[in-house]
């Protein structure tokens, strides 16, 4: 049973940086694509970045474009997101998702809380 486990969430004043990590298990195929959404309160979930495994290319929201980075580990099946110079619009739950053709995993989410 595939299990996506996210961490590293928490508490950042205005201006600071916090690295997400999402860890994937129980598979034994590659995924497509890694990817971090979040979503607000009140407001739906959008995508904030993703990976494409095969190639190693990325995509951005433009709202964290030049803030945030993604990145994968292959061997740990692992995937981060630095996120630096935070703003209290990027509070959210953060949630990591694994894709394998028309297949979509899920973790539970993380939650990042900007504020002074």
């Amino acid at each position: 049973q595939v299990q996506l486990v996210e961490s590293g969430g928490g508490l950042v004043q205005p201006g600071g940086s916090l690295r997400l990590s999402c860890v994937a298990s129980g598979f034994a195929f590659s995924p497509d694509a890694m990817s971090w959404y979040r979503q607000a309160p009140g407001k739906e979930r959008e995508l904030v970045a993703t990976v494409t495994t095969t190639s190693g290319s990325t995509n951005y929201a433009d709202s964290v474009k030049g803030r945030f980075s993604i990145s994968r580990d292959k061997s740990q099946n692992t995937v981060n997101l630095q996120m630096s110079s935070l703003k209290p619009e990027d509070t959210a739950v953060y949630y990591c998702k694994l894709r394998k053709g028309g297949v979509h995993y899920w973790g539970k989410g993380t939650l990042v809380t900007v504020s002074s």
